[in-house]
């Protein structure tokens, strides 16, 4: 089965985009090549439960097993050792990327508390967007219950293209709600 995203972008977003940004030839559109969930676990340097705990949410998320990150130098105010295990990450491609995008879309960030839209200024001008999420049991896959730390953690947008404005038109033709540009100060 196609994605409900994958078949939007390309029956209708490729066509408008085109139109939109004035492009001659339909493969320099601007296209999404990868979604990369991350969760930085500072805790797990006292305790390996909350690492494990992270990875098992990153995996019912994502539905796929997240790579393991390591600190990369020592930092003693925080009691950080080189090559201890800090976080978890994920790189999501594909039919996986677009299912991911469209949760998140539809279900995830309406169940965010307060929330009233995205900030349309989080590109980090090579036309990747980041967006953090404070806590992870806004996702319905996880129960309440089993997990015991309240963990955020940071989702990148990343594209093939260089400018943030055609990166932001992408993701608004998706579907992400930004804030109005003038209300976002």
């Amino acid at each position: 089965m196609v994605p409900r995203l994958l078949e939007k972008y390309n029956q209708t977003i490729v066509s408008s985009l085109t139109e939109k940004l004035k492009k001659t030839n339909v493969h320099t559109v601007p296209k999404l090549e990868k979604i990369v969930v991350n969760m930085g676990v500072g805790s797990a340097i006292q305790d390996k439960k909350y690492l494990e705990e992270a990875v098992d949410v990153l995996t019912q998320i994502t539905g796929q097993k997240p790579v393991v990150t390591s600190a990369r130098r020592s930092i003693a105010g925080f009691r950080l050792r080189e090559g201890m295990q800090i976080g978890c990450k994920v790189t999501l491609r594909g039919d996986r990327m677009y299912e991911f995008m469209d949760r998140l879309i539809s279900i995830v960030l309406p169940r965010v508390r307060d929330f009233r839209g995205l900030n349309p200024k989080s590109f980090d001008s090579h036309g990747n967007y980041n967006l953090g999420l404070s806590e992870q049991l806004v996702f319905p896959e996880l129960n309440p219950d089993k997990y015991t730390k309240s963990q955020g953690m940071n989702i990148t947008f990343v594209t093939n293209v260089e400018s943030d404005d055609e990166a932001r038109e992408l993701l608004r033709a998706f579907g992400m709600p930004f804030k109005n540009e003038a209300t976002a100060n």
